[in-house]
């Protein structure tokens, strides 16, 4: 035992004054004998007895009080068993990703830790709130309650190191005490060596009662007739399905089409009208509902402007692939071309030029940077030099020496976003074509097309925003009958279509992948993006007739956001939550075994027992009381 003011001790000298006072009262009386009270004298000895005793329990109970009283001043306690970590700083680690929303036994996981954190976190108790997305820092439970109360859902994956990171870079003199609540989703075996650096660490893993869960992953245009989009939706499920799932087209709030997928059904196909179309796809699976809707938004598509310079005899194959109805093509002799044309097309083909003069290098270079593609068809009277020139200004590909051996082109490169979804099936018995005359290229780049001896016929310099395709061998009908296959089409059409914003607008929160929006901007000007929810300013790099944004963590909120040029609408662009934490039946709390684990009342119960020393004052003034009672009751019964 100890005490807070051991100096309060030396009061209990004031227990002689109860003793004396005592000692006066207890004086002895001489006898008296008179006649005729024989009765009265044994009455009196029997009386005078039972006052003894009760001054006896006077003088203890008067004793007892005071020592009482002296002992609640001087504050006796027990220590705490972890006394040393009383002012150890308390972090609390709360996920709130989406997983989050699955439903436990007392209903949704998220807010049902909001509320046993506000239940059981004492009021005078400091700590350190963090969360997916945001931190609040050195609070107490009043100060956090709203924040709490209004805490949503983050787009952002919890992840546990970046949050051991972050209690790590807070300097603090003691040991720091860390409450990690999360259902361990996205828990990894590698985050285990953080966690060996915090011994007074705790976990809390509230578990989702119903395992089942599905996702809409994504929607894309199956087919593009003259009239009609053909969408396809594609659906993920997890667990075991319990009933059929409703699967509902909205254009902007109003209904277009709903329909009803069975068990193992993952692809459905709706038919719209080949219009600007701003809504989203919508299931209904009673599990997680972050991932149940899909927003984005489809524009009719604008021509592409393809720009074919060289001969005219040349190029009489590129018009027939280019055709009116999804190309805006032009062709031009080399002495006859308007560079400033250049800058105001999506494609530049340079065909078989002789030469590439060194004004053409400087503005197809800036055609390029600004995200313009290049398919370049060498001639064999152009100087390699000439050509490589060209090249090293757009990347690592040079020309070496013209090689007269004939070749076949026996080689897809399927995976080659040229080539990718264009076949059903992959295949390697078809009609070879071949070349008669073909440059070797220097350069680790990967080939689209290539020739039976594993060299590349078509390849690709792949620039940030844009790519330039380079063919080894020019095309003429004397050196190849490769205008002349199927190949040509596919290589041309889709190396055109390759920059082309596709027809499905929409993004997932967090990617890097950035949107390019049709506008020509002052240095002044910006495009913003916003709905009825939320307005935010993407970062954007200005070409001649594009700007392209990148989004980092915006927007906050999934749906569909117009791009505005001041007040001017641009286009529209659907935005949904990342589906990472989709697959609810592959949590990781297993990884966690080795670990302490509570649940928030017993974690908060055993810190406040731990680290509260046991003051007795209270119980002595109880006691003090006690007395004082027992004093009246034994002055009332004195006589």
């Amino acid at each position: 035992m100890h005490f807070r003011h051991p100096e309060i001790l030396y009061f209990f000298f004031l227990l002689a004054i109860p003793v004396i006072v005592h000692l006066f009262q207890l004086r002895k009386f001489k006898k008296e004998y008179f006649t005729n009270v024989k009765f009265l004298q044994q009455l009196d000895i029997k009386t005078r007895k039972s006052s003894q005793i009760k001054k006896w329990l006077l003088l203890f109970t008067r004793l007892l009080l005071l020592s009482c009283i002296i002992l609640a001043f001087a504050q006796p306690f027990f220590k705490a068993e972890n006394a040393a970590g009383k002012n150890n700083p308390l972090y609390v680690v709360l996920d709130n990703s989406h997983s989050m929303q699955a439903v436990g036994k007392q209903g949704e996981l998220l807010k049902r830790c909001i509320q046993d954190l506000l239940q059981n976190i004492p009021e005078n108790q400091m700590f350190t709130l963090l969360t997916n997305d945001n931190s609040f820092y050195d609070s107490d439970i009043k100060s956090a309650e709203r924040d709490l109360q209004n805490l949503g859902f983050s787009p952002n994956e919890f992840s546990l190191e970046n949050q051991l990171l972050r209690i790590k870079s807070h300097k603090a003199e003691q040991e720091k005490d860390v409450l990690i609540i999360t259902d361990a989703y996205s828990v990894k075996a590698g985050d285990l060596e953080v966690l060996k650096e915090f011994p007074n660490l705790v976990f809390h893993l509230p578990k989702a009662e119903n395992q089942y869960n599905a996702s809409v992953d994504s929607v894309f245009v199956e087919e593009d007739s003259d009239e009609f989009y053909k969408l396809k939706v594609l659906i993920s499920e997890y667990g075991t399905p319990k009933n059929p799932i409703s699967v509902a087209l909205y254009n902007q709030s109003e209904p277009v089409a709903k329909t009803l997928i069975s068990e193992g059904e993952k692809e459905i196909t709706f038919s719209i009208p080949k219009e600007n179309f701003s809504g989203f796809v919508q299931i209904e699976d009673n599990a997680l509902e972050y991932d149940n809707t899909y927003f984005f938004s489809l524009t009719k598509p604008e021509k592409i402007k393809v720009l074919s310079i060289g001969e005219n005899s040349e190029s009489d194959f590129l018009s027939k692939i280019y055709t009116d109805r999804e190309f805006d093509y032009s062709h031009f002799e080399i002495r006859s071309l308007d560079y400033n044309n250049i800058e105001n097309q999506d494609v530049v083909i340079l065909n078989e030029l002789s030469e590439i003069p060194q004004s053409l290098m400087v503005t197809l270079k800036s055609f390029a940077e600004n995200s313009g593609t290049i398919i370049l068809i060498p001639s064999e009277k152009n100087p390699v030099g000439n050509l490589n020139e060209f090249t090293t200004q757009l990347g690592n590909l040079q020309f070496k020496h013209l090689n007269s051996h004939k070749k076949l082109i026996t080689r897809i490169g399927f995976e080659h976003p040229v080539f990718r979804n264009v076949f059903e099936r992959r295949t390697d018995n078809f009609q070879y074509p071949n070349v008669e005359k073909s440059f070797e290229l220097n350069g680790s780049l990967p080939p689209v097309l290539s020739f039976e001896d594993g060299s590349p016929f078509l390849t690709e310099i792949p620039l940030s925003d844009t790519s330039v395709f380079v063919f080894s061998a020019p095309l003429n009908k004397e050196n190849t009958n490769f205008t002349n296959s199927p190949l040509v089409v596919l290589s041309f059409y889709n190396m055109a279509k390759n920059q082309a914003v596709s027809t499905v607008q929409s993004r997932f929160i967090g990617s890097e992948e950035p949107f390019f929006a049709e506008a020509t901007l002052s240095k002044e000007e910006l495009i913003t993006l916003k709905n009825e929810k939320e307005e935010f300013i993407p970062l954007q790099q200005i070409f001649n007739r594009k700007v392209k944004l990148t989004f980092n963590d915006f927007p906050k909120t999934s749906g569909v956001f117009g791009v505005y040029k001041n007040t001017e609408s641009i286009t529209d662009l659907g935005f949904n939550y990342s589906r990472t934490e989709s697959d609810i039946t592959q949590s990781n709390s297993e990884v966690l075994s080795d670990f302490k684990q509570q649940n928030i009342t017993q974690f908060f119960d055993e810190y406040q027992t731990g680290r509260t020393d046991n003051d007795l004052w209270r119980l002595l003034v109880v006691l003090a009381l006690l007395f004082v009672v027992v004093e009246i009751l034994i002055q009332k019964f004195k006589n």
